[in-house]
């Protein structure tokens, strides 16, 4: 290799560690207390891609006690509905917005379509709900026909009839209500488990 060659690489080398250089000393970390905490990360993760954004970890009774709360939250009446409307702890007062509450979502909760399309839950066969699990309508472009409601158990033995937890309209609020939503397998309910809860 030719002297002046030696002298180019060298000089090609000698500025490329100057700029990396000037680009530490003008670019200097945040101070520690400016780093966001844990839970704003986690907060503005899940609020920009819903589905994705880490969900607490809820057992089935935890799911149940919390639907039980709005029974009684409206000075020992159930919580009103509304698609437009927040209850005093920031959850929508509708169907979804109940049901994001009871599994500990973030606030003010997925829609209906968001809880089946966006990841917070998985398919299962009807005959596999448990407590906690979710019976789902979401393929309808009218809101008035989209529907979610919380399964606690089998209301029969032969499985045609269950209880559940729900945010009714029609005047109704929250209820503990039997159903039969999705037996047939023909009226656009299914059977789904929230992709958080344990057991």
């Amino acid at each position: 290799m030719s002297q002046n060659t030696t002298r180019r690489w060298s000089t090609a080398a000698l500025t490329a560690a100057v700029c990396v250089g000037s680009f530490v000393l003008a670019s200097p970390s945040a101070p520690a207390a400016q780093l966001p905490d844990r839970t704003a990360v986690i907060a503005a993760a899940d609020t920009a891609a819903p589905g994705l954004g880490a969900a607490p970890r809820i057992t089935r009774a935890q799911v149940l006690a919390r639907a039980k709360t709005w029974l009684t939250a409206n000075n020992g009446r159930p919580v009103p509905y509304s698609q437009t409307k927040y209850w005093k702890d920031g959850y929508r007062q509708d169907c979804s917005g109940y049901v994001s509450m009871a599994l500990g979502l973030s606030k003010p909760g997925p829609n209906t379509v968001s809880l089946k399309n966006d990841g917070h839950t998985r398919r299962i066969a009807m005959k596999d709900l448990a407590p906690g699990d979710l019976v789902i309508k979401a393929n309808s472009n009218s809101a008035d026909n989209r529907h979610v409601v919380i399964f606690d158990g089998w209301a029969n033995g032969a499985h045609t009839v269950y209880k559940s937890y729900e945010q009714a309209g029609g005047g109704a609020g929250t209820r503990w209500k039997q159903h039969s939503y999705g037996v047939n397998g023909r009226d656009g309910y299914h059977a789904y488990r929230p992709v958080n809860i344990t057991g």
